[in-house]
């Protein structure tokens, strides 16, 4: 059904015996079907003892501005998508019997009450404003989103705004275990991000959390098309 690849050999030190799984899901993102979304979470439950999904959903507003979107009209929009996508992984975690499946869903409100996900946010925050090898890369991460998304080379005014929604999910990436009390704990997305290889490699002085991995988990057909 989907096959799953550490994303460097550090995070393969630690999979397979990693109990807990954080798996990412992006709004306006067509991949994440209901369906799709179904076989991920029976998928998600099988391997693993623990796990959450996470959804950048306000968040997602900065990226609609990015776009063009007026302030408002991304505020709204990323609402309403937002509720979509956690109303169909809370059903597909329902059909598999999963308990008070919205416990299992990480927005960014819950997050924000959390005091690991805080300390981690004004660390990726600290580093992008002082050191300057940080910045550009995290300015990479939200060119490649966009790129993605119109096949234009942003402005700065663009990027500005982008980069507040990576930085905003990046703690999940350097700490899903810490954030949910996990001593270790895989990320799980279906993508390899290019920014994430060189973080996962460990290249900046912003690093995961030890214990920390990733793990890129697509169906087999659609990996090897790359989409």
């Amino acid at each position: 059904m989907f096959d799953a690849t550490p994303l460097s050999s550090g995070c393969a030190r630690l999979y397979p015996d990693v109990r807990h799984a954080c798996v990412g899901v992006s709004p306006f993102n067509g991949y994440f079907t209901a369906d799709r979304l179904a076989r991920l979470a029976a998928w998600t439950a099988e391997h693993f003892a623990e796990f959450c999904f996470f959804v950048p959903d306000e968040v997602t507003a900065y990226t609609l501005e990015a776009l063009g979107y007026p302030p408002a009209r991304a505020k709204q929009k990323a609402h309403r998508q937002s509720c979509h996508v956690h109303n169909k992984i809370a059903a597909a975690l329902r059909a598999l019997d999963v308990p008070d499946p919205e416990s299992r869903i990480l927005g960014m409100a819950r997050l924000r009450e959390l005091p690991a996900y805080r300390r981690l946010l004004a660390a990726a925050e600290n580093h992008f404003e002082t050191d300057s090898a940080f910045r550009s890369a995290c300015y990479g991460a939200s060119t490649w989103v966009l790129q993605g998304r119109t096949g234009n080379v942003p402005g700065e005014g663009a990027l500005r705004l982008a980069v507040r929604y990576f930085l905003a999910e990046l703690p999940l990436f350097a700490g899903s275990g810490l954030i949910t009390g996990n001593p270790r704990s895989m990320f799980v997305y279906h993508q390899r991000v290019p920014f994430l290889r060189k973080f996962f490699d460990r290249e900046f002085a912003f690093r995961p959390e030890p214990g920390q991995g990733f793990l890129v988990v697509a169906e087999a057909a659609l990996e090897a098309t790359g989409r």
